[in-house]
C-alpha cells in the first residue's frame, strides 16, 4: 500500500495522505517496502506468491522509485502470474509506463472516474478527460493490460454523461472496466458537504446507472465477472480473484491488509517474531499494518512492525467464503457449498440458500447459487444473511507491538 497522493480527494476515506511530488518520505518508504520484501523473500514466506498489486493512494506519485519497487518484488517472488499497479493520469506518464513494463508490471489499472471535466472537478480529481485519454491509450499501446476505474452515482452526473464516460473509456481500448457507485464515508469532506442522502447517490439512481452500464459493456464484448468488474475474454483480474475465491494474500505498507491461513501465519512468524502463537480455535487470520508513514519508512526490518490481528474460527472463514463467492458471477459453486456445509451443517447452509432464493436475492443455476440483480443491489443484505451461517459473529482481536 503506497499512502501517498497529490491531493486527497473529497470522498476517499482510505489511509492516504496529501504530500508533494518531491518529499524525500516517499523515497524512505519504498525503500523500506523493499527491504522487508526482500526479508519475507529470504525466509521463504514469498514461495508460492502468483501475484502482487500495488495500491494506494497513488503509486505512480513514486514516480521511477515505483518501478524500481516492482522490480525488487518481482525478483523476489519469482513466477508471479500477474504484477499490477493502480495509477493515476495526472502523475502517468509514457516514461513511468514504459519503466513499469521492463519492471515487470503486466497490468495498470487507471484511475479514470470519468470522462467529463465538469464531474472530474466536483470530485477533486487533478486531471481532465483529455489527460485520462492519453494516458490510458500510452498504457494500451505499451502492451500492459489496462483496466479503468470509472464511478456513479458522482455530483453532476446525468444519465447521458454516464453513458458518455462509459462509450469513451471502451473506445479507448482497455481490457478491463471497473464500475462503482460512489460511497460517501463518514468523516470524509463530501459527508460534510453533502450529507448521507443527496438525491445525486439515491440507491435507485445507483442501481440504473449500474444496468446502464451492465447493458454497455456487455455489448462491448466485456463479460461480468464480479459485482463491479467487466473484462474482455482472459482479462479478469487474478489478483481480486484471488480475494474472493478465498486465497491467502499479504499486505505490507501502512493500514495494508492481508488474510492468511494458519501456515501462511506461521510462516510469516520466522520473519516477524513478534507475532504470537495463534490460539487454538484460529482457522483464518486478517492482518493489518499499523504503522503510520513516517515511522514505516523508517522500519526496514519485520520484526519493528506492528500489527493488528482478527482470529477467525472455522465456522466464520466458511461463511465468510459464502459471502466472497455471492460477489461473482459464477456465484456460489458445489465445491464451496460442500465445504461450507461440512463446517456449518449440511442442513443450515441448504435452508438459508432456499430462503434466500424465495427472496430473490440468489438464484440456482445447476448446482450453483447465482446473486441476481435484486442480490447485487442488496448486497448488505445477502452478505449478512450468509454471515449469519456463523452463528457467533464475534471475533478475537490484538495488536501486536514490537
Amino acid at each position: 500500500h503506497v499512502p501517498f497522493c497529490a491531493r486527497k480527494c473529497g470522498y476517499c476515506d482510505f489511509a492516504s495522505w496529501a504530500t508533494g511530488r518531491h518529499d524525500p518520505l516517499m523515497r524512505d518508504y519504498a525503500t523500506a517496502i523493499a527491504c522487508q520484501v526482500e526479508e519475507l523473500a529470504s525466509t521463504g514466506v514469498l514461495a508460492g506468491a502468483s501475484t502482487a498489486y500495488f495500491g494506494g493512494g497513488t503509486p505512480t506519485l513514486l514516480g521511477q522509485d515505483l518501478p524500481r519497487l516492482v522490480a525488487q518484488v518481482v525478483r523476489s517472488c519469482g513466477g508471479l502470474q500477474e504484477v499490477t499497479s493502480e495509477a493515476n493520469p495526472d502523475s502517468l506518464t509514457p516514461d513511468l509506463i514504459e519503466s513499469l513494463r521492463e519492471a515487470g508490471a503486466t497490468r495498470l489499472s487507471i484511475g479514470v472516474q470519468s470522462t467529463d471535466d465538469h464531474e472530474l472537478r466536483l470530485l477533486g480529481r487533478l486531471h481532465d478527460s483529455a489527460t485520462a485519454k492519453e494516458r490510458v491509450r500510452d498504457a494500451v499501446a505499451s502492451g500492459l493490460d489496462v483496466s479503468c476505474d470509472l464511478m456513479c452515482a458522482i455530483p453532476g452526473q446525468t444519465s447521458g454523461s454516464w453513458s458518455h464516460s462509459l462509450h469513451d473509456v471502451i473506445s479507448w481500448g482497455p481490457s478491463h472496466i471497473s464500475v462503482y457507485p460512489l460511497q460517501i464515508e463518514d468523516r470524509t469532506p463530501f459527508a460534510a458537504d453533502y450529507g448521507q442522502d443527496p438525491s445525486w447517490n439515491a440507491e435507485d439512481r445507483q442501481a440504473d446507472y449500474m444496468e446502464e452500464a451492465l447493458m454497455l459493456l456487455k455489448d462491448a464484448q466485456f463479460r461480468r465477472y464480479e459485482v463491479s468488474s467487466y473484462a474482455r475474454r482472459g482479462k479478469q483480474c487474478k489478483h481480486n480473484l484471488a480475494y474472493w475465491t478465498g486465497l491467502p494474500y499479504l499486505g505490507l505498507g501502512t493500514d495494508a491488509a492481508g488474510m492468511l491461513t494458519r501456515e501462511a501465519y506461521q510462516r510469516l512468524q520466522a520473519a516477524c517474531p513478534q507475532l504470537p502463537a495463534l490460539p487454538r480455535e484460529a482457522f483464518r487470520i486478517r492482518t493489518r499494518v499499523l504503522d503510520g508513514r513516517s515511522r514505516l519508512a523508517g522500519r526496514r526490518d519485520l520484526s519493528q512492525l506492528s500489527f493488528r490481528l482478527e482470529f477467525l474460527s472455522a465456522a466464520q472463514a466458511a461463511a465468510e467464503d459464502l459471502m466472497l463467492g455471492a460477489r461473482l458471477t459464477s456465484g456460489i459453486g458445489a465445491e464451496l457449498i460442500a465445504a461450507a456445509s461440512e463446517v456449518l451443517g449440511e442442513g443450515r447452509v441448504a435452508t438459508q440458500l432456499s430462503t434466500l432464493v424465495s427472496e430473490g436475492l440468489l438464484k440456482q443455476c445447476g448446482k450453483a447459487y447465482v446473486p441476481t440483480k435484486s442480490g447485487w443491489l442488496l448486497g448488505n443484505e445477502l452478505f449478512g444473511a450468509l454471515w449469519d451461517l456463523a452463528e457467533d459473529q464475534r471475533t478475537q482481536t490484538m495488536e501486536v507491538r514490537p
